[in-house]
């Protein structure tokens, strides 16, 4: 079954961390990707631009409609994520647990089936 493990992030709360902080939990994710790599569970990854580079898209009445900025204002966003396959939902959420960022109170990740997939890599 695949999983997304979303890293849901909150800036005020990584820019309070020390350097040295935000560096081991950079790090760690490297070590996150080396299990997930050998042990045949990893499809991709994405780091996500700040959401005040993206642009929101919408219909008003059949008019497009193209704002800049977020599709929601929140202090939480989606910070990137891992695209996994593994056997269950218990493992996902046992590999969910070894992302570094769990490490930090108030960031997390969030664990979500994928219901269809396509594409070149799929």
């Amino acid at each position: 079954m695949k999983y997304m493990l979303i890293m849901q992030t909150n800036p005020n709360i990584w820019d309070a961390l020390p350097e040295e902080e935000r560096n081991e939990v950079m790090s760690g994710h490297g070590a996150f990707l080396k299990t997930i790599q050998e042990s045949g569970e990893m499809i991709s990854t994405h780091a996500l631009a700040d959401p005040a580079n993206s642009a929101s898209v919408r219909r008003h009445d059949g008019v497009p409609a193209v704002t800049d900025g977020p599709f929601a204002e929140a202090k939480e966003y989606m910070g990137g994520y891992y695209l996994v396959d593994c056997e269950s939902r218990e493992r996902a959420i046992e590999l969910a647990l070894q992302i570094p960022d769990t490490r930090i109170n108030g960031l997390g990740i969030e664990v979500r089936p994928v219901m269809f997939s396509a594409g070149s890599d799929m």
